[in-house]
């Protein structure tokens, strides 16, 4: 007899992410004691914007205003127990230091590489300079943050002169433009863990780092590290389909089945009979009752949450069209439980203000007015707008 595909609702699929992934989760109820332990609870914060990386950490706090002092400290201590570093979709993310070898050899390995091949294209095609001459530069780079703390991009091109050479892209069209060589070279530098960002040039909404020598990552077999980080994804994200798994990796689907497979996922049965993936042993039910009572909770522009799948349906309301922007990127998010229910955006003298999409009662209207302004003290001075705006967003924040 053929084995029967365990069948998990949208439902149990919004409790799994309100226990494993919303304030309620981690090793601590109501919240997290740590930004390691956020960065834990969710494999890694995504980072293109740089006010989602403290946003999404304040929202899983049990103290939001230590967001700033507690990712600060991750981020830039001694020693570190965070990194930032592009991965998965060629993004931004922070991953905890001891499992940044697994993600470089999954995903960043492979930036890097195509990184370095479009570098080498546009510095021939744009000046004219081979790999030695990169070589070249790349060794001044690495002797000249020897020894310092840190500098920021352009103290660094004040140190290695040939950094401030100068490119034509796009030449003889419309949109030609003259750009500096520094940011590719430190970009690709960067992505192959060569070198590593530090502390921003100003406020922690700042996206200008500063630049230190990076210790070199130990190896780890490709296959290995995929299968790692498939496992990890699985334990917070899980169920999810292949497409979820591939789109959120960046993979090739070929490796994503080998992924699969060799991180022993189970099958389970979604709605409409497609066929999802949960880690090995975690096919039990959870009902709502196992789970943290909800709790309304503001997430910022693409949170790892609200990115964690390519399929979205069964956790947005009606109407949440709003809530991207033209590239698929998500706004700021109101979430009551394990689903949006709305968004919020920051005006500029400082307000969290709030729209609701989804009518769950007085009761969470309350709350999210309460979360809001807790969210606005925590973020005391700071405004932000996020990098990719919404429909909504923009409404809001007039």
């Amino acid at each position: 007899m053929a084995n029967v595909r365990r069948r998990v609702s949208a439902e149990e699929r919004r409790v799994r992410a309100a226990a494993r992934l919303l304030r309620g989760g981690g090793e601590h109820g109501g919240g997290a004691g740590g930004a390691e332990e956020v960065v834990r609870q969710l494999v890694a914060l995504h980072a293109t914007d740089p006010a989602t990386v403290y946003l999404s950490v304040a929202a899983r706090l049990k103290d939001p205003a230590q967001a700033v002092p507690l990712l600060d400290m991750a981020l830039y201590g001694q020693p570190a127990t965070l990194t930032r570093m592009l991965a998965m979709r060629r993004t931004m993310f922070v991953v905890e230091r001891s499992f940044a070898p697994q993600v470089y050899a999954a995903a960043g390995r492979a930036v890097a590489a195509r990184l370095r091949k479009e570098l080498l294209v546009f510095l021939r095609d744009g000046g004219g300079w081979d790999e030695a001459w990169l070589d070249e530069v790349e060794a001044e780079v690495v002797a000249a943050l020897d020894g310092r703390p840190e500098s920021s991009g352009a103290e660094l091109s004040k140190l290695v002169p040939r950094l401030r050479e100068q490119v034509v892209v796009a030449r003889g069209k419309p949109y030609e433009a003259t750009q500096n060589v520094a940011s590719r070279i430190i970009r690709t530098m960067a992505a192959e863990g060569r070198i590593e960002r530090r502390r921003p040039a100003g406020s922690w909404v700042s996206g200008q780092f500063r630049w230190a020598n990076a210790e070199p990552l130990p190896e780890v077999p490709g296959a290995a590290a995929r299968a790692e980080l498939v496992r990890a994804w699985l334990a917070a994200y899980g169920p999810g389909t292949e497409a979820d798994v591939k789109w959120w990796t960046g993979w090739t689907l070929g490796d994503t089945r080998a992924a699969l497979k060799a991180a022993g996922a189970e099958e389970v049965e979604l709605g409409g009979g497609v066929t999802g993936y949960v880690a090995a042993g975690d096919t039990a039910e959870v009902v709502g009752g196992s789970a943290p009572a909800p709790e309304v909770a503001l997430l910022p522009a693409l949170d790892p949450l609200a990115m964690g799948w390519r399929e979205r349906g069964w956790f947005l309301p009606e109407g949440s069209e709003r809530l991207f922007d033209r590239s698929g990127n998500i706004g700021p998010t109101v979430w009551w439980g394990g689903e949006v229910v709305g968004g919020w955006a920051q005006r500029a003298d400082g307000a969290v203000v709030w729209r609701l999409l989804a009518d769950r009662g007085a009761q969470v209207a309350e709350a999210t007015g309460a979360a809001a302004a807790v969210l606005g003290s925590a973020m005391g001075s700071a405004r932000v707008t996020p990098r990719f705006r919404t429909p909504l967003e923009r409404e809001l924040s007039l």
